[in-house]
């Protein structure tokens, strides 16, 4: 079979998407790359709303990059193609394409209804990286809600180059871990009272780096008197980081927003992670073995106390947890299980071209 996944990336990071999505091909499956973001901003389709109006209206770079988006379908011979990060495939134009249709959608549940429920009906499957939608029904309940006979859960899982991959367990744990705490993330308004707690009672012992512009220091600053400025680090850098990292902690859109990015670069680094949603990490992590819940800022702030102080401990539930990611949430390994979840959707509603 042979799958064209388009991505929306760009700079080094999509030079190294493209290299490990066509590394995961095996003798059953060819994986080809396509990045779309490279080609048409994703700003500019947001949501579907957004997109609606360029596709409505003509617009030349979306026209363009359909045709680039045909021409890799036909000249791979492709069967199937998933679709993932800001998806700009206007429904219209998917119907058009004679290969099966597969959304990743990376974004839920904070974006279910932007980026995802909006095009369900243009594609023969849908995977989801969060379990959890709500506190009335999981991602797959609401999926099969919505309609959809194919859904599964697919993790975002972590990339080669964003670990140390040619290093043995033994090296990763050997290393010298001077970072107590560590949070690399993006700005995100309601994930800010839990890193300014955490802080307060660290100071220094807390590295905290991300993309955070000029406004979102200042605000932090200002807001909860946060007394340092949060620099973005690029990707090599945030490996090295992790490890040297002893904790590191994890915080999700929300309570139901389980599986970010970072939920498996912590482990997979070394690194022992405490995270929230704590009620649903049994559906990826073993809570207490490979993983350490929390549920809001003084809870946190325990946890981190008691690991800190017993580094035995710590490190044991990192081993573990880094075992876990190894075995079953690296990047190749979770593409050539799309593959076979394509296959099996395929046959379950009697897909042919």
């Amino acid at each position: 079979m042979k799958i064209v996944v388009s991505y929306n990336k760009s700079g080094e990071e999509s030079l190294l998407w493209a290299k490990e999505i066509a590394a995961a091909s095996d003798a059953d499956t060819t994986f080809i790359p396509f990045d779309h973001g490279a080609k048409l901003g994703s700003l500019r389709y947001s949501t579907a709303i957004a997109l609606d109006r360029l596709y409505q209206s003509g617009e030349p770079g979306l026209r363009h990059l359909y045709r680039e988006f045909q021409g890799s379908i036909v000249e791979n011979a492709a069967d199937a193609i998933i679709v993932a990060n800001a998806p700009p495939y206007h429904p219209d134009f998917l119907r058009k394409l004679p290969v099966y249709k597969v959304l990743y959608s990376a974004d839920d549940p904070g974006a279910t209804y932007l980026i995802n429920i909006p095009y369900l009906h243009a594609y023969d499957h849908v995977f989801f990286v969060a379990p959890t939608y709500s506190a009335d029904m999981d991602m797959h309940e609401k999926m099969q809600y919505a309609g959809k006979v194919n859904a599964d859960w697919l993790p975002i899982s972590v990339f080669d180059f964003e670990h140390a991959p040619d290093r043995t367990e033994d090296q990763v744990f050997g290393r010298r871990r001077d970072i107590d705490i560590i949070y690399i993330g993006s700005f995100w308004r309601q994930k800010l009272p839990i890193l300014a707690a955490v802080r307060r009672a660290f100071g220094r012992r807390f590295l905290l780096h991300g993309f955070f512009g000029l406004k979102h220091n200042l605000f932090m600053n200002a807001r909860y008197g946060f007394g340092g400025w949060v620099t973005p680090v690029g990707l090599a850098e945030r490996v090295a980081f992790y490890q040297r990292a002893r904790i590191g902690l994890n915080i999700h859109w929300n309570e139901h927003g389980l599986g970010n990015q970072r939920l498996y670069h912590l482990p997979a680094n070394g690194v022992m992670q405490i995270s929230d949603c704590a009620a649903d990490l049994h559906r990826i992590f073993e809570p207490g073995r490979e993983i350490v819940g929390y549920r809001g800022a003084d809870d946190l702030i325990d946890k981190l106390k008691y690991f800190l102080q017993h580094d035995d401990e710590r490190e044991r539930i990192a081993r573990q947890g880094y075992r876990r990611t190894m075995r079953d949430y690296r990047f190749a390994d979770v593409m050539r299980r799309a593959g076979t979840l394509i296959e099996r959707g395929m046959a379950r509603i009697g897909w042919t071209h």
